[in-house]
């Protein structure tokens, strides 16, 4: 099967440059959250991410896991419930103060110093931190390293041109010894503008290739009956494990 979807990337959808000069700005995200447009948001979670969290946690205890443009991501409790401590950017405050609400948690806020106009929000239990900011200014907020990364529907929602800068801000962030897990989709890009943008294979280790072990985990169709109004009739999702070398 590995090899037949390395065909299909290479073969089926060789326009993968089409949408290299594609920009949402975050004005345009925080506008998804209002109007609700956020199809992205997996109410229960995603399925890959329970069917590999042993592999992701090596049943590791107390560890730092980053989400990247969290959203109000559902799996962020279940980590904290185990014990690990969370942090998430989100340029959308109401996507923020969804997540607490939806997931019944009390919490406070307060301005982040070192980047105007941004905000943290706690968790009373003080396990969930979630930053409400550009996630490229984030490094300047002096978050800590990492032992785990969980890159669902973030690097896929970057712009293009963005993609070796957010890396290199993702790689800055990890601890040694860390794992990072990655969700990326294969589709006709000439179809479908973005976002989720495309990323092909060879992008994902020209970015990380560098620094990390790169293992593709699985790949399943994940095509629904709301991805009909992209113009596209087949969307594949790739799960990748991304290791220190």
């Amino acid at each position: 099967m590995d090899d037949t979807r390395a065909v299909l990337d290479s073969e089926e959808y060789p326009n993968s440059e089409v949408q290299k000069s594609q920009v949402l700005t975050l004005e345009e995200w925080q506008e998804k959250w209002v109007n609700h447009k956020i199809g992205f948001h997996q109410e229960q979670g995603h399925q890959l991410l329970k069917k590999y969290l042993d592999t992701f946690l090596k049943g590791e205890k107390a560890l730092r896991v980053f989400f990247p443009l969290c959203g109000k991501a559902v799996e962020m409790k279940w980590f904290a419930d185990r014990g690990h401590s969370v942090v998430g950017v989100e340029i959308s405050e109401l996507g923020i103060r969804e997540f607490f609400m939806e997931q019944n948690l009390s919490y406070s806020e307060e301005p982040i110093m070192e980047i105007p106009g941004a905000k943290i929000f706690k968790s009373s239990s003080g396990n969930i931190s979630l930053y409400c900011c550009n996630l490229f200014d984030l490094p300047r907020a002096n978050i800590g390293k990492f032992d785990r990364i969980w890159d669902r529907g973030a690097l896929v929602a970057v712009n293009p041109g963005d993609r070796k800068r957010y890396s290199e801000v993702m790689l800055s962030l990890t601890r040694p010894g860390f794992q990072y897990l990655l969700s990326v989709f294969s589709y006709d890009p000439t179809k479908h503008a973005g976002p989720p943008f495309y990323v092909t294979d060879g992008e994902v280790k020209n970015l990380f290739g560098s620094v990390c072990n790169i293992q593709c985990l699985e790949e399943v169709d994940v095509f629904e009956e709301r991805h009909k109004s992209w113009g596209i009739d087949q969307i594949i999702e790739r799960l990748y494990l991304f290791t220190e070398k």
